[in-house]
């Protein structure tokens, strides 16, 4: 006995979850660079790093649909991917990276650019997170994988070092 209704009721599932994930790759595609740019301070990178983390996401759509933030699981698979990709020209290139010029902002402050160059990694994530994404310390600990403490401690650290940084420069 053949199930009639298989192939129309996949067909439906594709569609629904094709039309889920344009909503949501309309609503977070440009923010997403943006941030990851931001967090990799390159916006070739942020910009490669946010259609990786989206095919992924695309990938496994129905799975990263259900979470509580597929966002945050964006931006964090962005931002593993782009660090892997800087882990890896840092090797093949034994020259310092210098930051982008590109990365540019009509709101961005030309000494506030230069003061999160001087942050690591993981202490600049969690800076763009909480005041560019605007996310709470719950957000950006499940984003990152990390304990809630764990971003508050980076951000206390990070926000004392640009503190400082900003200070030095004036």
């Amino acid at each position: 006995m053949t199930d009639a209704a298989g192939p129309a009721d996949t067909a439906g599932a594709v569609e629904i979850r094709t039309s889920s994930f344009e909503v949501f790759c309309e609503r977070e595609q440009d923010r997403m660079a943006r941030a990851l740019a931001l967090a990799l301070d390159s916006a070739d990178l942020g910009r490669d790093a946010a259609a990786e983390a989206l095919t992924r996401a695309w990938e496994r759509w129905s799975t990263v649909a259900d979470y509580d933030n597929p966002a945050g699981w964006v931006y964090r698979v962005g931002l593993n991917w782009g660090r892997s990709r800087l882990r890896r020209r840092r090797r093949e290139v034994t020259s310092a990276l210098l930051p982008d010029a590109a990365v540019t902002d009509r709101h961005r402050d030309d000494q506030l650019a230069r003061a999160l160059t001087t942050l690591s990694a993981d202490h600049r994530a969690v800076v763009v997170a909480k005041f560019y994404l605007d996310w709470a310390d719950a957000d950006t600990a499940d984003a990152l994988g990390v304990p809630v403490g764990t971003v508050k401690s980076r951000l206390h650290r990070a926000l004392a070092h640009l503190h400082d940084e900003l200070r030095s420069d004036r």
